[in-house]
This record gives structure tokens, sequence and C-alpha cells, in this order.
């Protein structure tokens, strides 16, 4: 069974025409012809009844047909694939992840990549969920780490991962730091500290009291180690997510789970890539990564 061979059935019954695929595969009716009857022989059963001028595709035919589909399309994806990392100077992979993600899964992740891949350059960033979103709309990102606040796209591979339980961190020195847990309402007189670039804080700002509930004052931090800083001067509280496991931090701060309703606070945590940019080296770190958090 020949690849050429399958490439001429599939054609004839995607054009419903032996004329037709031959004009799109550039060879004669005959070689088409000759190709399924070898192909027919092999086999030891019948792919298409010829009826007069017409043809019917047989069930052991459809069958047949939908299976070289599929392989004919994942060959060329392997070839187009191989082609660009034989033509590749120097390969990259940037990835980005959501500042509220503190685990170690990720670095533990890129340890592995980069043993198995040490001619791929790795790139990483964090930032807040919007920031994330326009880099993998820009291009400048081929993967990110981050929550769900939209609905799914077609043009985007969307891997969901768990629901990441919310987390408050308060000094040890505030009276609710005693807490076994937390309702959002426990926390309405106390200031929220949201882990943002300037450009974003309006937007940040707006989706932690729409979306999440916390109707305070927002303070601001550029990164996790400064918005800590301020959770243990007990200036507020810093909500985080436990997408993976949760690092260690000073014996100052408390972690409380938080409710709303008697209910876990949750979000859900996913690996996104554009289909037009998906390759090789974004599936395999994807994978590295996905084993780590699901």
């Amino acid at each position: 069974m020949l690849l050429r061979q399958i490439q001429f059935f599939v054609s004839i019954v995607d054009e419903n025409s032996f004329t037709e695929a031959a004009v799109k595969n550039y060879v004669s009716q005959s070689a088409v012809s000759q190709a399924l009857s070898a192909l027919e022989a092999d086999l030891g059963v019948k792919l298409i009844e010829r009826k007069n001028r017409s043809f019917q595709v047989t069930t052991a035919g459809d069958f047949f047909y939908r299976k070289c589909k599929s392989l004919l399309s994942d060959l060329e994806a392997i070839k187009s694939e191989t082609i660009r990392l034989g033509s590749d100077e120097e390969m990259s992979l940037h990835i980005g992840y959501i500042n509220l993600y503190a685990g170690p899964e990720l670095s533990d992740a890129i340890a592995e990549f980069s043993a198995l891949y040490p001619e791929v350059h790795i790139s990483v960033q964090s930032g807040t969920h919007e920031e994330l979103y326009y880099g993998l709309v820009s291009g400048t990102l081929d993967l990110a780490l981050n929550d769900q606040r939209r609905a799914f796209s077609e043009d985007y591979v969307n891997i969901e991962l768990k629901n990441a339980e919310c987390i408050i961190e308060l000094s040890e020195r505030s009276e609710l730091s005693s807490r076994e847990r937390l309702e959002v309402s426990d926390l309405a007189k106390m200031s929220c500290i949201i882990v943002s670039s300037k450009e974003q804080r309006d937007t940040e700002a707006e989706y932690y009291s729409n979306i999440l509930g916390f109707a305070n004052d927002f303070l601001f931090a550029e990164t996790q180690e400064e918005a800590r800083l301020m959770v243990i001067g007990n200036r507020g509280f810093l909500p985080v997510e436990a997408v993976g496991k949760l690092p260690e931090v000073s014996g100052s701060i408390k972690r409380i789970p938080l409710y709303r309703k008697n209910r876990r606070v949750t979000r859900k945590y996913c690996l996104f890539w554009s289909e037009e940019r998906t390759g090789y080296y974004i599936e395999e770190f994807a994978r590295m990564l996905q084993a780590r958090l699901i």
C-alpha cells in the first residue's frame, strides 16, 4: 500500500470524480484508476463500486476514506513542522503566566523541557489576564497559563487544567488571622492588594470588584514580593490562587481559604495558545506543564 495510492483514493471521494482527482494530482485518469485497483487488491476489499459513469463508496471504503483523510492531515502537519524545525536558526518559546500563580510546577516544567530541548531559547514573563491575552493575540507569546475570563475561542487551543482555590493572605496581626475560613463579606472593611501593572489597574480592580465580589479599596503592587511586604505591614489582604502547590511564605503571613455563601471561591485555569502558531515545542511544553497541574 503506497501513500500515493491513498492520496488518489481520497481525491476521488473528495472530488466525486476520477477525472477531477486526476487533474488535482497532475496525473492521467488511467493512473488514478490503476492506483485504486492496486489499493483494492492490496486490501482485498472493494472501496468503490462503479455504476456506468458514476460510482458509490462502499461501507469499507467510507471507513477507509475517513481514516485516511485524518492520516493525510496529520502527515501534512508533521511535514510542515519538520521543515520548520530544520530551517529555524534559533528556535524560541515565549511563555506567559498570570501573576497570581506562584507554584513550582512552571519552573519544573521549564527545567524538564530545557534538558530535553537545549536548542530552544525560553523566555518567560508574568502579567495580568489582559496582558497575557494580548500577548497571545499579538504573537509575542506562544503559550499562556491564564485564568478563564472569556468564552473559549475556536482560534485557540484551550486546555482546562483545574479550578484553582482562592486563598487570602493576611498579616498575623490582623484580627481575622485566627479564622479557619473567611467569607467574602468578612473582608469588606479591608483593602484588597492586587498585583498589576499601572496600565491594567482599572481593569483588574473592576474584575475583582464585579466578578470576585471584593467591595474594597484597592492597593496595587508591581510584584508578588512587593504585595507580600504590604501584607506583612498589615495594609490589606492579598488574594492568591492555588493552581498547583503554593510555596512557603513568611511566618508573618497567614493563609486562610476563601468562601462565598459557604462555597469555596475558585477560578478556572487553562493553557492557551493560537491554533495558527501551534507546533511541536508548544505542544511538548504544554504536555509537561499539564501533567504537573491536573
